[in-house]
Protein backbone atom coordinates (compact mmCIF):
# COMPACT_ATOMS: atom_id res chain seq x y z
CA UNK A 1 0.00 0.00 0.00
CA UNK A 2 1.27 3.48 -0.74
CA UNK A 3 1.42 6.04 1.98
CA UNK A 4 1.55 8.92 -0.52
CA UNK A 5 -0.97 10.42 -2.68
CA UNK A 6 2.03 11.05 -5.30
CA UNK A 7 2.16 7.64 -5.85
CA UNK A 8 -0.68 5.68 -7.63
CA UNK A 9 -3.39 3.24 -6.11
CA UNK A 10 -2.92 4.74 -2.62
CA UNK A 11 -5.54 3.92 -0.20
CA UNK A 12 -7.36 6.10 2.16
CA UNK A 13 -5.23 7.67 5.40
CA UNK A 14 -5.08 5.62 8.32
CA UNK A 15 -6.63 8.32 11.07
CA UNK A 16 -4.75 9.45 13.92
CA UNK A 17 -5.03 6.89 16.72
CA UNK A 18 -4.48 9.27 19.32
CA UNK A 19 -2.36 11.69 21.53
CA UNK A 20 -0.71 8.69 23.39
CA UNK A 21 -0.86 4.75 22.62
CA UNK A 22 -1.55 2.79 25.68
CA UNK A 23 1.09 0.93 26.78
CA UNK A 24 2.40 1.09 23.22
CA UNK A 25 -0.83 -1.10 21.62
CA UNK A 26 -1.49 1.45 19.24
CA UNK A 27 2.25 3.29 18.60
CA UNK A 28 4.16 2.73 15.60
CA UNK A 29 6.96 3.96 17.76
CA UNK A 30 7.40 3.00 21.25
CA UNK A 31 10.02 4.11 24.34
CA UNK A 32 10.44 3.15 27.65
CA UNK A 33 13.44 4.04 29.67
CA UNK A 34 15.53 4.71 26.54
CA UNK A 35 18.94 5.20 27.28
CA UNK A 36 22.39 5.47 24.39
CA UNK A 37 25.98 6.18 26.17
CA UNK A 38 29.07 6.40 24.33
CA UNK A 39 31.69 5.34 26.42
CA UNK A 40 31.02 7.87 29.68
CA UNK A 41 28.75 10.50 28.10
CA UNK A 42 25.02 9.72 28.35
CA UNK A 43 23.52 11.09 25.48
CA UNK A 44 19.50 9.83 26.06
CA UNK A 45 19.15 9.66 29.05
CA UNK A 46 16.49 6.95 30.16
CA UNK A 47 13.78 8.84 28.25
CA UNK A 48 9.85 7.79 27.23
CA UNK A 49 7.46 8.48 24.11
CA UNK A 50 4.92 7.18 21.39
CA UNK A 51 4.19 7.81 18.42
CA UNK A 52 0.62 7.24 17.08
CA UNK A 53 0.22 6.16 13.03
CA UNK A 54 -0.22 8.96 11.59
CA UNK A 55 0.92 12.16 13.35
CA UNK A 56 4.12 13.86 12.87
CA UNK A 57 6.01 13.70 16.11
CA UNK A 58 8.90 15.83 16.64
CA UNK A 59 12.11 16.27 18.88
CA UNK A 60 12.82 20.12 19.69
CA UNK A 61 15.70 21.09 21.37
CA UNK A 62 19.50 22.71 20.94
CA UNK A 63 22.55 20.62 19.54
CA UNK A 64 23.62 18.20 21.72
CA UNK A 65 20.26 17.60 23.76
CA UNK A 66 19.87 14.20 22.12
CA UNK A 67 17.61 14.11 19.06
CA UNK A 68 19.83 12.84 16.77
CA UNK A 69 21.26 10.01 18.92
CA UNK A 70 17.42 9.31 19.43
CA UNK A 71 16.71 9.01 15.83
CA UNK A 72 19.61 6.80 14.98
CA UNK A 73 18.35 4.66 17.28
CA UNK A 74 14.60 4.55 15.81
CA UNK A 75 16.35 3.93 12.40
CA UNK A 76 17.87 0.86 13.25
CA UNK A 77 21.25 2.59 12.48
CA UNK A 78 22.95 3.28 16.31
CA UNK A 79 22.09 0.07 19.12
CA UNK A 80 20.08 0.82 22.24
CA UNK A 81 22.14 0.73 25.31
CA UNK A 82 19.54 0.60 27.70
CA UNK A 83 15.58 0.43 28.01
CA UNK A 84 12.76 -0.18 25.08
CA UNK A 85 12.59 0.72 22.00
CA UNK A 86 10.04 -0.65 19.41
CA UNK A 87 9.70 0.20 15.85
CA UNK A 88 6.70 -0.73 13.56
CA UNK A 89 6.03 -3.34 16.60
CA UNK A 90 9.43 -4.78 15.92
CA UNK A 91 12.76 -4.57 18.34
CA UNK A 92 16.19 -2.78 16.17
CA UNK A 93 18.54 -5.31 18.02
CA UNK A 94 16.82 -7.98 16.19
CA UNK A 95 14.64 -7.17 13.59
CA UNK A 96 17.18 -4.07 11.46
CA UNK A 97 17.07 -5.06 8.47
CA UNK A 98 13.37 -5.57 8.29
CA UNK A 99 12.44 -2.02 9.94
CA UNK A 100 14.80 0.04 7.69
CA UNK A 101 13.23 -1.86 4.49
CA UNK A 102 10.06 0.21 5.43
CA UNK A 103 11.60 3.93 6.51
CA UNK A 104 12.37 7.03 4.51
CA UNK A 105 14.95 8.51 6.00
CA UNK A 106 15.86 12.21 5.49
CA UNK A 107 19.60 12.58 7.14
CA UNK A 108 20.56 15.90 8.45
CA UNK A 109 23.55 15.86 5.61
CA UNK A 110 22.08 15.17 2.02
CA UNK A 111 23.76 12.19 0.76
CA UNK A 112 23.21 12.61 -3.18
CA UNK A 113 25.43 11.84 -6.09
CA UNK A 114 25.87 15.28 -7.30
CA UNK A 115 27.35 14.08 -10.80
CA UNK A 116 23.99 11.90 -11.56
CA UNK A 117 20.68 13.98 -12.82
CA UNK A 118 17.86 14.42 -10.64
CA UNK A 119 16.20 11.93 -11.82
CA UNK A 120 18.98 8.97 -11.68
CA UNK A 121 19.21 9.57 -8.37
CA UNK A 122 15.58 8.37 -7.77
CA UNK A 123 16.08 5.37 -10.60
CA UNK A 124 19.28 4.38 -8.73
CA UNK A 125 18.17 4.66 -4.70
CA UNK A 126 15.24 2.44 -5.94
CA UNK A 127 16.84 -0.53 -7.32
CA UNK A 128 18.49 -0.90 -3.70
CA UNK A 129 14.80 -1.96 -2.57
CA UNK A 130 14.73 -4.41 -5.99
CA UNK A 131 12.17 -2.57 -7.50
CA UNK A 132 11.29 -3.51 -10.74
CA UNK A 133 12.83 -0.75 -13.48
CA UNK A 134 9.40 0.27 -14.41
CA UNK A 135 8.10 0.73 -11.47
CA UNK A 136 10.78 2.64 -10.38
CA UNK A 137 10.87 5.11 -12.93
CA UNK A 138 6.81 5.52 -12.38
CA UNK A 139 7.83 6.66 -8.66
CA UNK A 140 10.00 8.72 -9.79
CA UNK A 141 8.51 10.70 -12.23
CA UNK A 142 5.39 11.26 -9.90
CA UNK A 143 7.60 12.14 -6.73
CA UNK A 144 9.53 14.52 -9.03
CA UNK A 145 6.58 16.28 -9.69
CA UNK A 146 5.60 16.48 -6.49
CA UNK A 147 8.41 17.77 -4.74
CA UNK A 148 8.14 20.24 -7.79
CA UNK A 149 11.47 19.46 -9.39
CA UNK A 150 9.68 17.23 -12.60
CA UNK A 151 11.34 20.65 -14.80
CA UNK A 152 14.57 19.74 -13.20
CA UNK A 153 14.81 15.82 -13.73
CA UNK A 154 17.38 16.06 -16.41
CA UNK A 155 19.79 18.55 -14.52
CA UNK A 156 23.26 17.54 -12.45
CA UNK A 157 22.63 17.49 -8.80
CA UNK A 158 25.95 19.39 -7.89
CA UNK A 159 24.79 23.03 -8.95
CA UNK A 160 21.21 22.90 -7.66
CA UNK A 161 20.55 24.67 -4.28
CA UNK A 162 20.16 23.83 -0.86
CA UNK A 163 16.81 23.95 -0.94
CA UNK A 164 16.32 22.26 -4.19
CA UNK A 165 18.67 19.12 -2.86
CA UNK A 166 16.81 18.98 0.55
CA UNK A 167 13.53 18.64 -1.85
CA UNK A 168 15.03 15.57 -3.54
CA UNK A 169 16.57 13.76 -0.77
CA UNK A 170 12.83 13.91 0.51
CA UNK A 171 11.54 12.52 -2.93
CA UNK A 172 14.43 9.63 -2.29
CA UNK A 173 13.02 8.95 1.33
CA UNK A 174 9.73 8.14 -0.60
CA UNK A 175 10.62 5.94 -3.12
CA UNK A 176 9.97 3.00 -0.97
CA UNK A 177 6.57 3.82 -0.34
CA UNK A 178 7.84 4.23 3.31
CA UNK A 179 5.16 3.63 6.25
CA UNK A 180 7.22 5.87 8.77
CA UNK A 181 9.21 9.38 7.86
CA UNK A 182 12.33 10.25 9.67
CA UNK A 183 13.71 13.30 8.92
CA UNK A 184 16.80 14.57 10.98
CA UNK A 185 17.01 18.52 11.08
CA UNK A 186 15.20 18.90 7.79
CA UNK A 187 15.96 22.60 6.80
CA UNK A 188 19.41 23.30 8.76
CA UNK A 189 21.10 25.53 6.64
CA UNK A 190 17.93 27.22 4.38
CA UNK A 191 17.15 30.75 3.39
CA UNK A 192 13.36 31.25 4.60
CA UNK A 193 11.88 30.94 1.10
CA UNK A 194 13.04 27.26 0.65
CA UNK A 195 12.35 26.32 4.46
CA UNK A 196 8.92 27.15 3.59
CA UNK A 197 8.81 25.29 -0.02
CA UNK A 198 10.10 22.17 2.48
CA UNK A 199 7.02 22.77 5.21
CA UNK A 200 4.80 22.50 2.12
CA UNK A 201 6.12 19.14 0.75
CA UNK A 202 5.73 17.98 4.56
CA UNK A 203 2.35 19.31 5.28
CA UNK A 204 0.95 17.89 2.17
CA UNK A 205 2.73 14.17 3.30
CA UNK A 206 1.14 14.68 6.87
CA UNK A 207 -1.99 15.40 5.06
CA UNK A 208 -2.37 12.06 3.12
CA UNK A 209 -1.30 10.06 6.32
CA UNK A 210 2.29 9.94 6.14
CA UNK A 211 3.62 9.46 9.41
CA UNK A 212 6.45 11.73 10.29
CA UNK A 213 9.13 12.00 12.74
CA UNK A 214 11.27 15.08 12.58
CA UNK A 215 13.86 16.74 15.17
CA UNK A 216 14.44 20.32 14.75
CA UNK A 217 16.01 23.29 16.51
CA UNK A 218 13.99 25.67 14.81
CA UNK A 219 11.03 26.26 17.15
CA UNK A 220 8.77 27.87 14.44
CA UNK A 221 9.31 24.49 12.07
CA UNK A 222 8.11 22.57 15.40
CA UNK A 223 4.61 24.61 15.96
CA UNK A 224 4.25 24.51 11.82
CA UNK A 225 4.71 20.22 11.27
CA UNK A 226 3.74 19.18 14.64
CA UNK A 227 1.24 17.52 15.84
CA UNK A 228 2.64 16.84 19.05
CA UNK A 229 6.38 17.19 20.09
CA UNK A 230 8.89 16.14 23.23
CA UNK A 231 11.46 19.26 24.27
CA UNK A 232 15.15 17.68 24.83
CA UNK A 233 17.30 18.83 27.18
CA UNK A 234 20.87 17.55 27.75
CA UNK A 235 19.31 13.74 26.44
CA UNK A 236 15.93 13.83 28.81
CA UNK A 237 12.66 15.25 27.62
CA UNK A 238 11.65 18.07 30.07
CA UNK A 239 8.36 18.60 28.41
CA UNK A 240 5.77 17.29 26.02
CA UNK A 241 2.47 17.54 24.23
CA UNK A 242 0.99 19.88 21.55
CA UNK A 243 2.56 22.61 20.60
CA UNK A 244 -0.66 24.59 21.54
CA UNK A 245 -0.75 22.37 25.14
CA UNK A 246 3.29 23.56 25.46
CA UNK A 247 2.50 27.42 25.23
CA UNK A 248 -0.47 27.15 27.55
CA UNK A 249 1.13 24.42 30.68
CA UNK A 250 4.79 26.63 30.40
CA UNK A 251 3.94 30.54 29.37
CA UNK A 252 1.65 32.98 29.18
CA UNK A 253 -1.13 34.31 26.47
CA UNK A 254 0.91 37.54 25.54
CA UNK A 255 4.45 38.58 25.76
CA UNK A 256 5.93 41.89 26.17
CA UNK A 257 8.88 42.96 24.36
CA UNK A 258 10.83 45.70 25.41
CA UNK A 259 14.43 47.20 24.05
CA UNK A 260 16.25 49.82 26.06
CA UNK A 261 19.28 51.54 24.65
CA UNK A 262 21.90 49.94 26.84
CA UNK A 263 22.26 47.14 28.75
CA UNK A 264 22.70 49.15 32.06
CA UNK A 265 19.51 50.69 31.32
CA UNK A 266 18.02 47.44 30.74
CA UNK A 267 19.26 45.97 33.95
CA UNK A 268 17.35 49.17 35.96
CA UNK A 269 14.28 48.62 34.18
CA UNK A 270 13.99 44.78 35.13
CA UNK A 271 14.91 45.97 38.75
CA UNK A 272 11.51 48.45 38.49
CA UNK A 273 9.82 45.61 36.80
CA UNK A 274 9.98 43.42 39.23
CA UNK A 275 6.36 41.68 40.13
CA UNK A 276 4.85 43.22 37.57
CA UNK A 277 4.24 40.22 35.40
CA UNK A 278 4.40 36.61 35.87
CA UNK A 279 7.92 35.99 34.95
CA UNK A 280 10.50 38.86 33.41
CA UNK A 281 13.37 37.54 31.23
CA UNK A 282 17.03 39.99 30.70
CA UNK A 283 18.38 39.13 27.66
CA UNK A 284 21.07 40.08 25.72
CA UNK A 285 19.18 42.43 23.21
CA UNK A 286 15.64 42.82 25.19
CA UNK A 287 13.34 42.39 28.06
CA UNK A 288 10.54 39.96 27.91
CA UNK A 289 7.67 40.27 30.38
CA UNK A 290 4.95 37.28 30.11
CA UNK A 291 1.96 38.46 30.98
CA UNK A 292 -2.24 37.69 29.80
CA UNK A 293 -2.55 41.07 28.95
CA UNK A 294 0.43 42.74 26.81
CA UNK A 295 -1.47 45.82 26.58
CA UNK A 296 -2.53 46.71 29.71
CA UNK A 297 0.92 45.76 30.97
CA UNK A 298 2.58 48.21 28.46
CA UNK A 299 0.44 50.86 30.25
CA UNK A 300 1.65 49.95 33.70
CA UNK A 301 5.54 49.97 32.02
CA UNK A 302 4.87 53.94 31.33
CA UNK A 303 3.58 54.86 34.62
CA UNK A 304 6.66 53.63 35.97
CA UNK A 305 7.95 56.63 33.74
CA UNK A 306 10.16 54.13 32.12
CA UNK A 307 10.70 54.69 27.78
CA UNK A 308 12.27 52.11 26.22
CA UNK A 309 13.15 52.40 22.50
CA UNK A 310 10.43 50.04 21.08
CA UNK A 311 7.55 48.04 22.91
CA UNK A 312 6.34 44.67 20.87
CA UNK A 313 3.15 42.83 22.32
CA UNK A 314 3.27 39.17 20.92
CA UNK A 315 1.42 36.32 21.49
CA UNK A 316 3.72 33.49 23.09
CA UNK A 317 5.51 30.89 21.30
CA UNK A 318 7.20 27.36 21.73
CA UNK A 319 10.32 29.45 21.91
CA UNK A 320 9.42 31.42 25.41
CA UNK A 321 8.43 28.06 26.42
CA UNK A 322 12.15 26.88 25.85
CA UNK A 323 13.25 30.11 27.85
CA UNK A 324 10.96 28.99 30.45
CA UNK A 325 12.37 25.35 30.87
CA UNK A 326 15.95 25.89 30.44
CA UNK A 327 16.45 29.96 30.71
CA UNK A 328 18.42 30.21 27.10
CA UNK A 329 17.45 30.35 23.85
CA UNK A 330 18.04 27.11 20.90
CA UNK A 331 21.05 27.50 19.08
CA UNK A 332 22.18 27.10 16.23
Amino acid sequence: MSTCACLSSRQPPTPNLGAVAPDGDLALIHAHGLTKRFGAFTAVDAIDFDVARGEAFGFLGPNGAGKSSTMRMIGCVSPVTDGTLRVLGMDPAADGPRIRARLGVVPQEDTLDVELTVRENLLIYGRYFDLPRAVVQERADRLLEFVQLDHRASERVDPLSGGLKRRLTIARALVSEPELLLLDEPTTGLDPQARHAVWDRLYRLKQQGVTLVLTTHYMDEAEQLCDRLVVMDNGRIVAAGTPRELIARYSTREVLELRFPAPSEAEAAVGRLDGMADRVENLPDRVLLYAHDGETLLERVHEQGLRPESALVRRSTLEDVFLSLTGRTLTD
